[in-house]
Formats: structure tokens, C-alpha cells, sequence
């Protein structure tokens, strides 16, 4: 049973802007907030680590989330970092890129069937909720098993852990989008295999 600490990448301008990041190569890096609320975590975390000894940080592949480990694993000074892209955010396909009214004004049925039907719908060339869930529970169970009691700190992105806190609490995935977390702010599970 391995607590779990999730935490969703610093800020960039696609954040700001209201832009579909996904998993997009062309997402831009952390912005100056995004790099300031990574050092505020970064020390936040070290508080802690005098009490809780952090045994691993994982983190998504993507720059933004690598960014924002790297900045923690320096602070930390003694973990590195063990880049997964299960921990990727959601595949948004089309969307990736978009500002959110654009696609709005181009999707609008597409968007409806994803409030209708949140956990199987799917972007044009994207991912549903439920794959991203399943490739993100495989990673935490996992990680789960190589530090079984430990403390393990994940960075991601907002709909994947929204997806890992959903699972961890036995909340249905209907409900994901009610869970999607701040930037740099981490949320502390048990995860259980």
C-alpha cells in the first residue's frame, strides 16, 4: 500500500490562454509562474521530506511535467527522475493545439457526446477517459509494487490525475472532470494492488 503523491505540472501560456495542451510536441514550457510555483512545490516538498521519505519521483515524459520533476528533484538532491509516458496527459487528437472556444465552435458534437458519455467518448484521433485511466492505473500499480510502502511522487498532467484520484477513491470516472487539480499543488493517495 504506497502513498502516492500527484502533482500536475507547473503553469504555461497554453494554461493561460485556455489552450488544449494534450500530448502535443509543440506545448509550450513552463511560463515564469509555471517555473515560480515549481520552486514553491519544490520546497514545499523538501518541508516534508524531513518527516515522509520520498522513495521514488516519476514523472510523464512531456516537458512541462519534466520541468517541473527536475526542479523538485534538484531541490530534493537525492532522487531521480524516472520519466514514464503512461503518466502522459489524455491524447486530445484534433484538439491538441486549440484554443477551448475554438473547439467548442467546431466540435459541438463531438463535445456533446463527451458530456453525455465523459468516460468513452473520444476526441477525433484522440484517447477516452477509460484508456487514459487504464494506462495511468497500470503505471500506479506498477510503481506501486517496485516501492510498496514507500512515498512515491508522480508528476502528470490535470486529466490524468484526475483520472488516479478518481480510482484511489472509489470515484466514478463519470465524474472525472470535477476532479482536474491545480498546477504544482499535490494530492496524497493511498494506492492499493
Amino acid at each position: 500500500m504506497a502513498q502516492i503523491w500527484l502533482i500536475r505540472h507547473g503553469q504555461t501560456i497554453w494554461n493561460v490562454q485556455g489552450r488544449w495542451q494534450g500530448q502535443t510536441p509543440d506545448a509550450p514550457p513552463l511560463n515564469a509562474t509555471g517555473v515560480a510555483q515549481a520552486h514553491a512545490l519544490a520546497e514545499t516538498l523538501a518541508q516534508h521530506a524531513a518527516e515522509v521519505a520520498f522513495q521514488a519521483l516519476y514523472s510523464s515524459d512531456l516537458l512541462r511535467a519534466r520541468q517541473t520533476a527536475e526542479i523538485v528533484a534538484l531541490r530534493l538532491g537525492l532522487l531521480p527522475v524516472r520519466f514514464d509516458p503512461r503518466l502522459r496527459e489524455v491524447n486530445l487528437g484534433a484538439w491538441e493545439g486549440m484554443l477551448g472556444d475554438d473547439v467548442a465552435l467546431r466540435y459541438v458534437a463531438e463535445l456533446e457526446e463527451r458530456k453525455r458519455n465523459p468516460v468513452y467518448s473520444r476526441p477525433p484521433q484522440g484517447e477516452t477517459v477509460f484508456e487514459l485511466a487504464a494506462r495511468v492505473g497500470q503505471a500506479l500499480d506498477d510503481m506501486a509494487r517496485a516501492h510498496p510502502q514507500g512515498n512515491i511522487l508522480v508528476v502528470s498532467h490535470g486529466l490524468a490525475i484526475a483520472t488516479a484520484l478518481c480510482m484511489a477513491n472509489g470515484t466514478p470516472l463519470e465524474r472525472v472532470f470535477d476532479h482536474l487539480p491545480d498546477n504544482a499543488t499535490p494530492h496524497v493517495i493511498v494506492w492499493r494492488i
